[in-house]
C-alpha cells in the first residue's frame, strides 16, 4: 500500500529527481484537505455497521428470495457471513480513502473475491447491489446529508472525496461483476 507521500516519493526517485512542482503542489494539497479526508473516514467508521446492515437490508428487499430456504442469506450463519463479508469490504474502503490510494482495496479485498464468491456460490448481482447501497451511504455520510445523522465535520466543500469513495465502490462492483 501507498500513501500519497510514499508514491510521490516512489515516482521521483525513479526519474531520479527532486520532489517538486505538480506533485509538491498535489502533496500540499493533500495536507490542507487533511481534516476533511480525517473526517470523512470517521463517518463512514462510525457508522459501518448501519451502512452495512442498512446495505444487505435493502439488497433483500429487492431480492426476497435470498432469505427463503435456500437462498444466499438464509440461516443465521449465511446472514452473518453476508454482513461480515460487507464490514470487510467498507473497511477497506475506508483505510483507501484514509491513504488516498487504492492499491490497499486491490492487494487485501479485490485479489480472488469474485473467484471466491462464484465458488461460494454468491449471487454477484447481489453483492454488487449491496456495494452500491454502501456507496450511496457512504457518500450521504461524507457530505453530511444523512438523513438525521449529522456529525461536525471540516467546513468547505467535500464532493472530491465523495468522488474519490465513490470511485472506490465502483472498483469492488467492478471486480465483482
Amino acid at each position: 500500500m501507498l500513501d500519497a507521500f510514499s508514491r510521490v516519493v516512489i515516482n521521483s526517485d525513479t526519474k531520479a529527481a527532486y520532489v517538486g512542482g505538480s506533485d509538491l503542489k498535489a502533496l500540499k494539497n493533500f495536507i490542507s484537505e487533511g481534516n476533511k479526508r480525517l473526517d470523512a473516514v470517521n463517518s463512514i467508521v462510525s457508522n459501518a455497521s448501519c451502512i452495512v446492515s442498512d446495505a444487505v437490508s435493502g439488497m433483500i428487499c429487492e431480492n426476497p428470495g435470498l432469505i427463503t430456504p435456500g437462498g444466499n442469506c438464509y440461516t443465521n450463519r449465511r446472514m452473518a457471513a453476508c454482513l461480515r463479508d460487507g464490514e470487510i469490504i467498507l473497511r477497506y474502503i475506508s483505510y483507501a480513502l484514509l491513504a488516498g490510494d487504492e492499491s490497499v482495496l486491490e492487494d487485501r479485498c479485490l485479489n480472488g473475491l469474485k473467484e471466491t464468491y462464484i465458488a461460494l456460490g454468491v449471487p454477484t448481482n447481489s453483492s454488487i447491489r449491496a456495494v452500491t447501497i454502501m456507496k450511496a451511504a457512504s457518500i450521504a455520510f461524507i457530505s453530511n446529508t444523512a438523513s438525521q445523522r449529522k456529525i461536525d465535520i471540516a467546513s468547505g466543500d467535500c464532493s472530491a472525496l465523495c468522488t474519490e469513495v465513490g470511485a472506490y465502490c465502483d472498483r469492488v462492483a467492478s471486480a465483482i461483476k
